[in-house]
């Protein structure tokens, strides 16, 4: 049998004024894109009385590249204590890049909230 460790997140802050807290999971790199899979507690609203929220996402390595929102996913995690979601980004991270400077924007109800991040890049 296999013991499954969980790593350490890569990034932990408070979101939409503080009622929710996001963790950044991990940083999966693909050929032609990447993608930054998280966790928010607790659960963001889904369809129902309250106002869904959408996330966007933009980044910048430290190199100067530029890389844009893709789209992803997201739903309330089986046991109800929170969200888990991923956003992709596109191109591929740069071979050489060592830092990404994450903009996650938040859409609810016309209005939006940003909160920027960065995150080392492990070869």
């Amino acid at each position: 049998m296999s013991k499954k460790t969980r790593k350490a997140p890569l990034l932990t802050l408070p979101i939409l004024e503080g009622s929710h807290e996001l963790t950044v999971t991990r940083l999966k790199r693909g050929e032609d894109s990447f993608t930054l899979h998280y966790r928010i507690t607790p659960p963001l609203p889904e369809s129902g009385s309250e106002t869904p929220v959408l996330p966007v996402l933009e980044a910048l390595d430290d190199l100067g590249n530029t890389y844009d929102d893709r789209g992803g996913a997201y739903g309330t995690h089986p046991d109800g204590t929170c969200t888990d979601g991923s956003l992709s980004g596109h191109p591929a991270l740069h071979p050489e890049a060592s830092s990404l400077r994450v903009r996650m924007t938040w859409l609810r109800g016309g209005k939006e909230t940003s909160y920027d991040m960065t995150l080392a890049l492990r070869p």
